[in-house]
């Protein structure tokens, strides 16, 4: 069972920076595909970014490439989300999904762990 622990969620203003970091542990982290999703009130779950559990292979959706980059360590059990340029409509809780021998995959359904979220808000 992995256990996936989301931080660095906070307030920040439109045009700044945040990282976000997922700790997990629980199950062999290098086995697993990783990503990250968000879900804004009264929107549903949607898909940022997703790096591969092996060959480090990065997909980010349109919404966000060029500005979030999704990035893992394997040694220390984390995967990151480094957002700039922050626009308002990034505001949402941001998870961390994971899933076993998984390549960088958007859909929702292909992970069977979930953190708990962390709330990111942009404001003007």
């Amino acid at each position: 069972q992995v256990q996936l622990v989301e931080s660095g969620g906070g307030l920040v203003q439109a045009g700044g920076s945040l990282r976000l970091s997922c700790a997990a542990s629980g199950g062999t982290f290098s086995n697993y595909g990783m990503a990250w999703f968000r879900q804004a009130p009264g929107k549903e779950r949607e898909f940022v970014a997703a790096i591969s559990w092996v060959g480090g292979i990065t997909y980010h959706a349109d919404s966000v490439k060029g500005r979030f980059t999704i990035s893992r360590d394997n040694a220390e059990n984390m995967v990151y989300l480094q957002m700039n340029s922050l626009k308002l409509e990034d505001t949402a809780v941001y998870y961390c999904a994971a899933a076993y021998h998984t390549m960088a995959s958007p859909r929702p359904g292909n992970y069977n762990y979930w953190g708990q979220g962390t709330q990111v808000t942009v404001s003007s």
